[in-house]
């Protein structure tokens, strides 16, 4: 059957010709072994045949977004009804390494996490250069060094104190999460345009490691980020459908996870594996970025004001639909449904990690019941609870793909009630979200991406929650429970509040850096509009053509 969406499978035609590439960045110790001629020389055909469609992609965001400011709402697609009736089509069967994903472990792509990921006990490896990394030019080409030594088996890291750690006999599978499509790498130049970052952080993994992953038994695995569309999916797969040809490796080798981490993908989540079934791997819940998704696209709208980040739990009405419509979407396909990140970092206080452990359980119990394969954790040593609680339901299974919850039934309505959600807005949530946003622009700057606030793992996509609602409260004048109202003024005090507190004992340097995290707040949440991503700008005016070290 011919669905609408469907088109012509373009034939690859590899055009490097006259485009030239330029490496802006510095070159350290082994960074040659990544941008290597051919390494660049299949970025330059990579860029060739999708940076336009690139472009586009993001013109459609930004026309979509502009509708829903002027009150459009999104709705499931009448022109795709036939992909999601026709009961027909499947994703493909799990790729080797990827049939029990019951635990799987996230974070950015330094050294000593690769190894710990890859040891911590989980079955996958999110190597992650989006929201736990920042994107300095050290960070970026380094990542793509650790992974070719992990995949080569040959990665080790030695502590300053001295102990020394080593990859294990039975390593995790790495699953690379690129930037998303919004993102330039600009450090990389084709024909005096910055490249994207999707395409460098996929290319270079994808041509160094490819072949080197078929030989070990496994192959190149990914998650695709903050996709909005079904057609951002189809971009995708063709990028894969090209790549697979250019190295010479089957069609299908690639397997892909795409995060649902956006309203809009929520109302497409069927297409989204149509388009890419050939190489799907699943679909995974990113909650934290969908909160972000919904202020971001509806922050303008009175009836969509959330309470305080903590508040917005897994378990509210429009989280619930999201969640378990994931899970009915994906079992009918035949594709694995991957449960959302626990954040909470194990303490050196007893009663903190008991009342925090209990939650990441009980959170972990939620989604096994629900029929989801597995789930993430990002610290190691939350790796055995969710495990524990995925045990008691899996058994020996390595999934639970067969329970096609057909009991679910989700409209458009639900996955659109959020002023359905319990809580206030309290001053506590407003210092919370201003002293989370400045200490992790602080750490960004320094170039740590996850960073662990108030013990919890904090990263970009956490970050873009807490400034996000602070512009929607200030916008809204939203009322504060044991009153009063949340303004900018009030706003702009605490930030004054906790930057004294945070200037204590700091180098010049880091005054220099912190001044800069308070900026990027004041411009990212306090402005008269609600930037997209606030690190957008923040990379182009603070990382590139920095030190590769220098914080």
């Amino acid at each position: 059957m011919k669905h609408p969406t469907e088109t012509l499978r373009f034939a690859p035609h590899f055009r490097g010709g006259p485009a030239r590439i330029q490496v802006t960045g510095a070159m350290e110790d082994r960074f040659a072994e990544v941008l290597d001629q051919k390494a660049l020389d299949f970025l330059v055909a990579l860029d060739g045949e999708f940076s336009t469609r690139r472009v586009q992609v993001l013109d459609t965001r930004r026309a979509r977004r502009a509708r829903y400011a002027e009150g459009q709402l999104p709705g499931f697609l009448p022109q795709t009804r036939a992909i999601r009736e026709d009961l027909t089509w499947r994703v493909a069967p799990p790729a080797p390494g990827l049939v029990d994903r019951r635990v799987e472990i996230t974070g950015p792509t330094d050294r000593k996490m690769t190894v710990n990921a890859l040891n911590s006990g989980a079955r996958v490896w999110l190597a992650d250069f989006e929201d736990a990394t920042s994107p300095t030019w050290h960070n970026i080409v380094n990542g793509q060094l650790n992974l070719i030594d992990a995949v080569d088996r040959r990665i080790d890291f030695t502590a300053p104190g001295g102990k020394r750690y080593a990859l294990g006999p039975d390593p995790a599978t790495i699953v690379v999460r690129p930037r998303g499509w919004h993102l330039a790498e600009k450090h990389i130049v084709v024909d005096g345009r910055p490249i994207s970052a999707s395409l460098v952080d996929f290319g270079l993994y994808f041509y160094h490691c490819a072949q080197r992953l078929i030989d070990a038994g496994r192959g190149p695995y990914f998650y695709l980020p903050k996709l909005e569309s079904h057609l951002e999916a189809r971009l995708w797969n063709d990028v894969f459908r090209f790549a697979q040809t250019y190295v010479g490796i089957p069609q299908g080798t690639i397997r892909a996870t795409t995060l649902i981490e956006t309203i809009t993908a929520a109302f497409e989540m069927e297409e989204i594996l149509y388009e890419l079934r050939e190489h799907s791997a699943g679909l995974n819940a990113g909650r934290w970025d969908y909160i972000f998704s919904i202020i971001k696209n509806f922050g303008d709208r009175d009836d969509f004001v959330l309470p305080d980040r903590a508040a917005v739990s897994m378990t509210v009405p429009f989280m619930r639909a999201y969640t378990e419509l994931l899970v009915r979407t994906c079992h009918r396909r035949g594709a694995h449904a991957i449960g959302g990140m626990a954040a909470f970092i194990p303490s050196k206080d007893p009663a903190v990690n008991q009342v925090a452990l209990s939650k990441v359980r009980a959170d972990k119990d939620r989604e096994a019941g629900d029929g989801f394969d597995g789930s993430w954790v990002a610290h190691p040593g939350l790796v055995p609870v969710c495990r524990e609680a995925f045990d008691e339901v899996l058994g020996e299974r390595p999934h639970q793909v067969e329970r096609l919850r057909e009991d679910v039934a989700v409209t458009a309505d639900d996955l659109l009630a959020v002023d359905r959600t319990p809580g206030q807005v309290t001053y506590h949530g407003v210092r919370n979200n201003v002293a989370v946003a400045l200490r992790y622009f602080d750490a960004w700057l320094a170039g740590t991406g996850a960073v662990a606030i108030f013990d919890l793992m904090e990263d970009a996509a956490t970050a873009e929650i807490a400034r996000c609602q602070l512009w929607q409260w200030i916008h809204h004048g939203t009322p504060l429970g044991g009153g009063g109202r949340v303004t900018e003024d009030l706003v702009r005090s605490i930030m004054d509040e906790e930057l004294a507190r945070l200037r204590e004992g700091r180098s010049a340097a880091e005054l220099d850096r912190l001044a800069n995290a308070a900026d990027i707040l004041t411009r990212q949440a306090l402005g008269e509009d609600l930037p997209a991503f606030s690190t957008t700008v923040a990379y182009a005016r603070h990382l590139v053509g920095r030190g590769s070290r220098d914080g």
